[in-house]
């Protein structure tokens, strides 16, 4: 599987000739969309930077709501959480993403601003393999929750998402760039990469792995 970054919460996951894409944004965030096609779209909350599934080519189906979806043999599972701590009253519901493919679990929790799961959550989460991780605070939780939801999900690979990037626009220039994040985990800058290619055998199994993206 390829996986590929292109800024705020947005992936392309590719197995061979099946594409998955997740929160497409606007360009009005000050990053460059992802112009092409996909065969699936998810899409974790309503918001601009997370709900333009309408740029992406290819007539692709779009999950945007919790329950339990196979689109070409992709298993999809969509949970609810909240965008905030206040159970949704300040920014509204999340849909949390388990996908599978290539039998590898990629978690995706998209503006996921709970202090921590609740147990239901965990339930439904089970074992997971990537986890895409917001850590830029104010609208998701921040670099030192995040530490806290990864020792709770305990995934073989971490992938930051959601942070500061050169470019941003509007409130979104506000939150945290990468760089507490990367302090905590011991990576810095220089280690990011450009795409990253995983198969199952190669997932790490005695320490997670955290890795850190260049924007497509």
């Amino acid at each position: 599987m390829n996986i590929t970054w292109y800024g705020q919460s947005c992936f392309k996951l590719q197995s061979k000739d099946i594409v998955l894409i997740t929160d497409p944004f606007d360009k009005k965030i000050g990053l460059k969309p992802p112009y092409g096609a996909a065969n699936i779209v998810t899409v974790s909350h309503d918001h601009y930077d997370h709900n333009n599934f309408k740029i992406i080519k290819g007539d692709p189906f779009v999950v945007d709501s919790a329950g339990e979806y196979e689109i070409r043999k992709i298993t999809i599972r969509g949970i609810d959480s909240f965008h905030d701590n206040s159970k949704g009253k300040e920014r509204g519901d999340n849909i949390i993403y388990v996908i599978e493919m290539e039998d590898i679990r990629i978690c995706h929790l998209g503006d996921f601003g709970q202090e921590g799961f609740l147990n239901s959550q965990l339930e439904k989460i089970g074992q997971i393999d990537v986890l895409f991780i917001p850590i830029g605070g104010i609208f998701t939780i921040d670099w030192k929750l995040a530490s806290v939801i990864i020792s709770q999900t305990e995934p073989r690979i971490v992938i930051p998402m959601h942070y500061k990037l050169t470019g941003m626009s509007g409130d979104l220039s506000k939150i945290d760039n990468a760089d507490n994040f990367c302090k905590e985990h011991g990576i810095s800058a220089e280690d990011a990469v450009e795409k990253f290619n995983i198969k199952k055998k190669d997932l790490p199994q005695n320490e997670a792995k955290v890795v850190l993206m260049k924007t497509a």
